[in-house]
């Protein structure tokens, strides 16, 4: 409820939409009530062929009629007391008290009558099927006014939630992309999916139904209360002694919902996480032919999903009958006690006074009619709480995600840090995950500016933890790294990130035309620079001549409808468009052809020049290109040399250069 909450301040931001729906609400409610006063004229003028005024004057009459009555009656109480002996005195203080009581009530009704009868004869018609007429037209018109006004209450409490739907959103996505690669790397990306479609589509909708349904109804059970209550206040809490008891069943059961949506959105999420993994993952499943394998797994998640979800159901099924019943409990209650004072001419139930005056049929048919109108909002109602339970489950499944704090942060007095030109240094550098492993050990290692460092070493060595170090995607555990002298801890993210060009051995391209994949890093770029830095990654001629739309072809998600040196040489394009002052290659060249790798061998050995370059490899060819080659084994720097010398000093370098790099010892 808390989280919710949070979510539900944020439509402060358009309060004045969100004043003007509540306002609607509030006309829709008053006008429902209105509606239903049109029984009473219906039962008290219409019925008994009266107009208004005779309706009046009979009023004033049957007073004053009852006020004499009950005036005899005082008298007699008043000399019965005069000798009444002590036993007795009590019965008649009350009938002398219940008289005096009906005295004053039928005299103030009496002068309510006089005051309207000049009204009355004045506007209204004289005759009774015209007063019908002019009752239905009141009605009709009040019926099409109080629609107009529930229109506006939708619309505007549909833009309100939408717009708290969208700003959810996007915050939620900023937040995911702020998120460090630790954290990402631990969320799968299916419960990322539920939570920003599912999730926020549920906190939306509970927004649109509690400023929506949730006002508007219970405005107008509000307004039939009061009507019922300014027919006969204590006749209507009579009827509603069940209310306690029905309000905290039904506190009980929406705790209850809220559990069980919880525990069903999690299950959502895994059906999300199933489904996005296997599907990135067909051609694995197809070809080790698990296609029946994964179809059953898949059905016992979605089969897990379905009892969660039927779980919300049956409890959801018990807060209509409970509304029902309760309803049921208040008009029985209602009906019984206002017809034994209508029938019998009593003000009084159990000694207990009810009413100021007698209730006409006239009256407790528009009770009844409040009454009535009570049930309708309250029905309509049971689903809003229902929807209202999984936003409230949802909105904390949202909120953890944009609360969740990045434990890579930009410093809060930053550095300012000019295009790299000096040195990076690796200080006493350690590393390990929450696991508690040690990934990196005391690495000391000094790159000059326009340095080309291999770095090899066996799987899992630390090598690609290093280069994640340098691009901040980590920090070290100890240590540091400094660019140009500078801790990179002490400079913004952006200003760092903005100069590193990053080839990765899995290359990724968005689902979108050539041009904007290789301007995705400079979008500021202009046709001809794109041309130019393809050229460069010798790309330009398979993209103007294979391709069927050339730069305008789109590249399908991650890039499947091209091979995989034609995906290097776009990301290396990406790369050269950006100029970077740093390029990481991390095994840029391990997965594509012989002749892709000696094309982007080609470009690299322009592109290079005049800039720091790290290249992990495992393939004996592209230490051509380096300057220096680090050695890692187990977390730390072994050797640091040219490929000369380590071939002649660095028996572990000597065993990976036998095996070109193929099988790692």
């Amino acid at each position: 409820m808390k989280n919710f909450g949070r979510a539900l301040r944020l439509t402060l931001a358009h309060r004045w939409t969100l004043v003007a729906s509540i306002t609607s609400a509030l006309l829709v409610a008053v006008l429902w009530g209105g509606n239903i006063t049109a029984i009473y004229p219906c039962v008290e003028i219409v019925l008994k062929g009266k107009s208004p005024a005779e309706w009046a004057e009979d009023q004033i009459e049957y007073a004053e009629q009852t006020k004499a009555k009950f005036e005899v009656k005082r008298t007699e109480a008043l000399a019965a007391l005069e000798v009444a002996s002590p036993e007795d005195e009590a019965q008649l203080q009350y009938n002398l008290q219940r008289a005096e009581d009906r005295i004053e009530a039928e005299t103030k009704g009496a002068a309510r009558y006089r005051q309207l009868l000049p009204y009355l004869r004045k506007y209204l018609p004289s005759e009774h099927f015209q007063t019908l007429i002019w009752i239905l037209a009141a009605f009709l018109i009040g019926t099409f006014v109080k629609d107009l006004f529930l229109i506006s209450s939708t619309v505007l409490v549909a833009w309100v939630s939408g717009s708290v739907g969208l700003k959810l959103r996007n915050d939620f996505y900023q937040q995911t992309l702020a998120m460090d690669v630790a954290s990402l790397g631990k969320q799968s990306t299916g419960d990322l999916m539920n939570r920003f479609t599912d999730n926020i589509g549920s906190v939306t909708a509970g927004i649109n139904n509690l400023l929506g349904r949730a006002i508007r109804e219970p405005l107008k059970m509000l307004v039939c209360l009061v009507g019922a209550a300014l027919v006969c206040w204590r006749l209507l809490l009579l009827t509603m002694i069940v209310a306690p008891l029905a309000g905290y069943l039904i506190n009980r059961l929406a705790k209850s919902l809220k559990r069980a949506n919880h525990r069903a959105m999690q299950e959502m999420s895994h059906v999300y996480t199933n489904l996005s993994e296997k599907l990135a993952g067909i051609r694995v499943v197809k070809a080790f032919t698990m296609e029946r394998h994964e179809s059953n797994r898949f059905s016992l998640t979605a089969q897990e999903y379905f009892r969660k979800s039927m779980k919300i159901v049956r409890r959801s099924s018990l807060i209509s009958p409970l509304n029902e019943m309760m309803g049921a409990v208040m008009l029985s209650l209602g009906i019984l006690a206002g017809a034994y004072l209508a029938l019998y001419h009593e003000t009084h139930l159990f000694g207990i006074r009810i009413s100021d005056r007698r209730l006409t049929p006239g009256d407790l048919m528009l009770f009844f009619g409040f009454l009535a109108g009570v049930t309708d909002p309250a029905r309509k109602l049971t689903s809003v709480f229902g929807q209202l339970q999984a936003a409230f489950a949802a909105s904390d499944r949202v909120y953890e995600i944009l609360d969740r704090e990045s434990r890579i942060s930009d410093p809060v007095n930053p550095k300012p840090v000019k295009r790299h030109d000096r040195d990076i240094t690796l200080e006493r550098v350690h590393f390990s995950y929450d696991t508690g492993s040690q990934i990196l050990t005391d690495v000391n290692l000094k790159v000059p500016f326009g340095e080309t460092v291999a770095i090899v070493g066996s799987n899992g060595c630390g090598k690609s933890t290093m280069l994640n170090l340098l691009s901040r995607f980590f920090d070290p555990t100890e240590g540091s790294v400094k660019l140009d002298g500078i801790d990179i801890r002490e400079v913004r993210r952006t200003d760092l990130r903005r100069q590193i060009g990053l080839v990765t051995q899995e290359t990724f391209l968005f689902d979108d035309t050539v041009f904007e994949n290789i301007r995705y890093g400079a979008p500021d770029a202009t046709r001809e620079q794109v041309i130019e830095a393809s050229k460069r990654a010798h790309a330009h001629k398979f993209i103007e001549g294979k391709l069927a739309h050339g730069y305008e072809t789109v590249v399908g998600s991650g890039g499947s409808r091209l091979s995989g040196g034609q995906r290097q040489r776009i990301a290396l394009a990406r790369a050269i468009l950006r100029d970077p002052p740093i390029l990481i290659l991390d095994e840029a060249t391990s997965q594509i052809d012989l002749e892709s790798e000696q094309l982007i061998h080609q470009a690299l050995r322009e592109f290079i020049h005049n800039r720091t370059t790290f290249i992990i490899t495992h393939r004996t060819s592209t230490l051509a290109l380096a300057d220096r080659v680090v050695v890692m084994k187990q977390g730390r720097i072994l050797d640091v040399g040219t490929h000369q010398e380590l071939t002649a000093r660095c028996e572990f370098y000597q065993r990976i250069h036998e095996i070109d790099f193929k099988q790692i010892a």
